[in-house]
């Protein structure tokens, strides 16, 4: 079969659909699976995309004419489904029929295998894609069977058990879902919360009508700012579309960042996990590694990815892992990059120090970050060796994409892995600084 090999990147598959992503796609990609790992129950959730049911339907086509069983979890975020590859036992496989944060026009998908092992390029994809570019793909004589199945309750039973129901105070607490699955399934599994909630924009609408699903952005934040000091709200949360990262609002209405938020929940887990090793990725920011070694921890760094993160927290025995997307993995929930968990930690924090979140975030305060910076720049490579070049006085990493670092500054510099843009974020000791540096860069990448 002829695709774009393109659509398949390191840590999952990416496209615009119907273009580079269609159901024929999607249907090979479900008999490539079953015939690669030798599947025999897969687990299917989606996200709410206009063409999530329609992908839905043909990936379970393509496990059953592979002659494996296809389980239907319907409308569930990415963590939920992923993770049902380990607390369902009759589960091999689980794949998630979302494009996340991305614009509607995108759709793809993320799997995981036994265990909730997280799928890359490397540990199978790429075969996987191979498999259909060279027609390699067998049909089973006998077709599997498709059945129906809701993991709410036991996903939200589980978290309960590590977070704990009684330790959170009654809080008054606005939701942002952007129109994506994270409303839909919050309104199944935090109903027993003695919070109040006060829901925007919690309607599935794929087309994503009141703003992007990308709480990273200021500007797709701005409506949860509003109600949060309108309702006088203790937390604002805002969920990207298939609901597994979380941005925090705090009481005044501030966004905040996630290198906060991961330092924050970083002291937390430290206080009851003493000396336990946590993951950051190259571009949180220099807090979260001193909060860390601050309150006795060890610290080590990850390249950006899902797929590469979990592997590296089994490796190091981690307790927690972080990244600058707003995306908080928790190994006790089987390594999941759980908005869910993290949001129901910071409620658990807030409960605890009886502050408002502002003040508790006093104390991770303490440089000047830009946040995330996103161009479209056609030739990628070309721009970020002209950057490379430019400051090749500083110290200099590519673990993941062009990172530099000054005494009083830093920045990193790393192309998407989903969308043709490259991504900025620079940090410095004082805002002035952080201001000048970031508009030089901007200057060079839009050049």
């Amino acid at each position: 079969m002829k695709i774009d090999q393109s659509i398949f990147k390191s840590y999952d598959v990416r496209g615009i659909y119907p273009e580079t992503i269609n159901e024929e796609i999607v249907r090979a990609i479900g008999i490539a699976m079953v015939n690669k790992f030798h599947l025999k129950s897969v687990a299917v959730g989606r996200d709410g995309r206009i063409s999530s049911p329609s992908l839905a339907k043909a990936m379970i086509e393509g496990i059953t004419a592979a002659g494996a069983n296809a389980i239907d979890l319907g409308i569930t975020t990415t963590d939920m489904a992923c993770t049902s590859s380990a607390y369902f036992e009759d589960v091999d496989a689980a794949i998630m029929i979302t494009a996340s944060h991305n614009p509607s026009q995108y759709n793809g998908l993320k799997a995981t295998l036994k265990g909730a092992i997280a799928l890359s390029g490397d540990d199978g994809f790429y075969d996987v894609r191979d498999m259909i570019v060279n027609d390699d793909l067998e049909l089973a004589k006998l077709k599997g069977g498709v059945s129906e199945r809701q993991p709410y309750n036991i996903y939200s039973q589980k978290m309960f058990s590590l977070i704990g129901i009684s330790d959170i105070k009654p809080l008054k607490v606005v939701i942002d879902a952007g129109n994506g699955v994270a409303g839909f399934v919050i309104e199944k599994v935090f109903k027993d919360l003695p919070i109040e909630i006060i829901p925007l924009y919690f309607e599935i609408d794929g087309s994503f009508p009141n703003h992007q699903p990308s709480p990273i952005e200021e500007k797709n934040i701005a409506d949860l700012k509003k109600k949060v000091i309108e309702e006088k709200a203790d937390l604002g949360l805002a969920f990207d579309g298939d609901g597994d990262r979380v941005y925090l609002v705090d009481e005044k209405g501030q966004g905040v960042s996630a290198t906060l938020t991961s330092a924050m929940i970083s002291k937390e887990i430290l206080s009851k996990k003493p000396g336990g090793n946590i993951n950051y990725n190259i571009n949180v920011g220099w807090i979260v590694p001193e909060i860390i070694k601050k309150y006795g921890g060890t610290a080590s760094v990850t390249p950006v990815g899902y797929s590469l993160i979990k592997p590296q927290m089994r490796r190091e025995g981690s307790v927690f892992a972080c990244e600058h997307s707003g995306h908080y993995f928790f190994p006790e929930l089987y390594y999941a990059d759980s908005g869910m968990m993290a949001s129901l930690l910071v409620m658990q924090i807030l409960s605890k120090e009886n502050k408002p979140l502002s003040g508790i975030l006093n104390e991770f305060n303490k440089y000047s970050l830009s946040g995330e910076y996103n161009t479209t720049v056609r030739d990628q490579a070309g721009k970020m060796a002209e950057i490379k070049s430019k400051y090749a006085d500083g110290e200099l990493s590519e673990l993941d994409g062009v990172k530099v670092e000054y005494p009083d500054w830093k920045f990193i510099v790393r192309g998407s892995n989903t969308e043709p843009l490259l991504r900025l974020n620079v940090e410095a000791k004082t805002k002035e600084i952080m201001e000048m540096k970031r508009d030089e860069l901007l200057a060079i990448i839009e050049s």
